[in-house]
């Protein structure tokens, strides 16, 4: 599995696919959080909505690399198809953490913050709330799902504005909701945590889903 990741993020790499996402959730982080001086736990809330398109787009990406005639070649060679789409997701998991990490720092970096544990922990948990519910989409509306990438493009759209919108429903409206009117960021943790167990749940779905509809159109 290791060494499926290993090549999935060298191929991405060498696509150079990663930087419209990575530029894309710098500018939105940058715009969200320039000279702020307000609470963490309001920051870390628009960094983690920021994460939620990107990292749907870096999966879409990351699945999108391969045609199908090379993508079958190497679930061969790796011993079957889930286990290609398992390292798709832990790829996907990866950069999206390399993604939090900078999420974490940049808002320290461009506003007047002192942060705590308890706000670095929040921020964390957060962002991976976002991440794991949009690489969830990211599956859902991918290559192996949808042949016309027009209609996965409309439908990861439609998605995204449901989870954002969706008021008690969507982990991630629930979870930006709490984080805009909490006191601190040691009250939120528990909450946000989890949203999180729900959007890791989401994404076990997602994978499934997707494992099913591609055996299917084997």
């Amino acid at each position: 599995m290791i060494a499926l990741i290993r090549y999935l993020s060298t191929v991405l790499l060498l696509s150079q696919r990663y930087l419209a996402p990575l530029l894309l959730f710098l500018g939105l982080v940058a715009v969200l959080t320039s000279s702020d001086s307000g609470p963490l736990t309001a920051t870390y809330a628009s960094v983690a909505g920021a994460m939620l398109p990107c990292s749907v787009w870096l999966t879409m990406a990351l699945v999108g690399l391969e045609d199908r005639a090379h993508r079958s070649i190497v679930a061969v060679s790796a011993g079957g198809h889930l286990r290609v789409l398992l390292a798709t997701a832990g790829t996907a998991a990866a950069w999206c953490l390399l993604l939090t990490a900078t999420g974490l720092v940049l808002p320290l970096l461009s506003g007047t913050h002192a942060p705590g544990l308890a706000d670095l922990v929040l921020g964390t948990v957060a962002q991976l709330v976002c991440a794991f519910t949009g690489m969830a989409v990211g599956l859902v509306c991918s290559r192996l799902v949808f042949r016309r990438q027009g209609h996965a493009l409309v439908l990861a759209l439609v998605l995204l504005l449901a989870l954002l919108l969706g008021k008690g429903v969507s982990p991630v409206n629930i979870m930006l909701t709490r984080l805009q009117n909490a006191p601190d960021s040691a009250s939120a943790v528990a909450p946000t945590s989890v949203q999180l167990t729900v959007a890791a749940g989401l994404l076990a779905t997602a994978v499934a889903v997707t494992q099913a509809i591609t055996r299917r159109k084997a």
